[in-house]
């Protein structure tokens, strides 16, 4: 389901809220945690995880919503040092853009732990996700061994604002295109499911012979979809499911979903934080697998997506 970011006492819409205020209390393991956005299910869940996660662990967690505002996201981590959290949980919008809240929460002695957007080197003590530019061309390799490349005509609904969207895309039409595949244009839905829809529309009016769309996060996923018709030559490749594209896979509107496991990134980050700051050392990297889903294994996911 979907969280609305008040559902729970240990998540909040916003960084201002008191939950982190106890984090001087010696041996205190209070965790802010800032998020992208509270709409996308893939956000929601990894919200979920690391709840779960804050509870077992006996840690304090506060998730502030940036909603797909890089200012607001700096501030809500300047807000969570000001309140002086043992450690951060960063979803990057901007990787870059965020780079100086960071650093200042480091320089407090903060544990910094960066969940599905890399920072720099350095920047956090560990990263949690998936290798995107490794995942875009391995969703691009299985096309190529599917035979859905050669002389095929592509577009990609995309997310400008999004590092790691790019990242997708790059790696995906680097190999498509080595593979014989003729790329059009890319449209940019900015990581909204009705910009994303509206884009796809635009996509498919101004080319209407697409063999496939790629689309590069959820959102673009869901709007291209609704964008489409199941009976239609186009078909969608992309990534990430919800019950609307579990749908449109039942359909054969959507041929695979790269699907990541956003709640055990949540548990992960959690679970790293925790050992942190026992004194463990950093794992640098934590590789949560993706899955290729199409029709022959997507029952699985029908009950975390009902």
């Amino acid at each position: 389901g979907c969280s609305t970011g008040n559902s729970t006492s240990t998540e909040s819409s916003s960084a201002a809220a008191p939950a982190a205020s106890s984090a001087a209390a010696g041996g205190a393991c209070t965790i802010g945690m800032t998020q992208i956005n509270q709409t996308a299910v893939f956000f929601t869940q990894m919200n979920e995880g690391a709840e779960a996660a804050a509870k077992e662990a006996g840690c304090e967690l506060t998730i502030a919503n940036a909603n797909n505002d890089s200012a607001k996201q700096n501030s809500d981590i300047e807000s969570f040092v000001s309140q002086k959290v043992s450690a951060i949980i960063v979803v990057a919008i901007d990787v870059n853009g965020v780079l100086p809240a960071v650093k200042a929460a480091k320089d407090k002695g903060i544990k910094v732990v960066a969940i599905d957007a890399k920072l720099e080197d350095g920047a956090a003590d560990t990263f949690v996700g998936v290798d995107n530019s490794k995942a875009g061309a391995e969703i691009a390799q299985w096309m190529v061994d599917k035979g859905l490349v050669k002389g095929k005509k592509y577009g990609v609904v995309d997310a400008k604002n999004s590092f790691i969207q790019n990242q997708r895309e790059d790696s995906f039409r680097k190999v498509v295109d080595a593979a014989g595949g003729t790329y059009t244009q890319s449209v940019s839905g900015d990581n909204v499911q009705e910009k994303a829809a509206a884009a796809a529309q635009n996509l498919v009016t101004a080319q209407p012979d697409l063999d496939v769309i790629y689309t590069t996060g959820e959102p673009a996923t869901v709007g291209a979809a609704a964008a489409l018709k199941a009976t239609g030559k186009t078909k969608i490749v992309g990534w990430d499911l919800t019950k609307e594209v579990i749908g449109a896979v039942d359909s054969g509107l959507v041929t695979a979903i790269v699907q990541q496991d956003p709640k055990q990134e949540g548990v992960e980050a959690v679970k790293e934080i925790k050992s942190l700051l026992g004194g463990g050392s950093a794992k640098t990297f934590i590789d949560v697998p993706i899955t290729i889903v199409t029709k022959e294994n997507v029952e699985p996911y029908r009950a975390i997506f009902p």
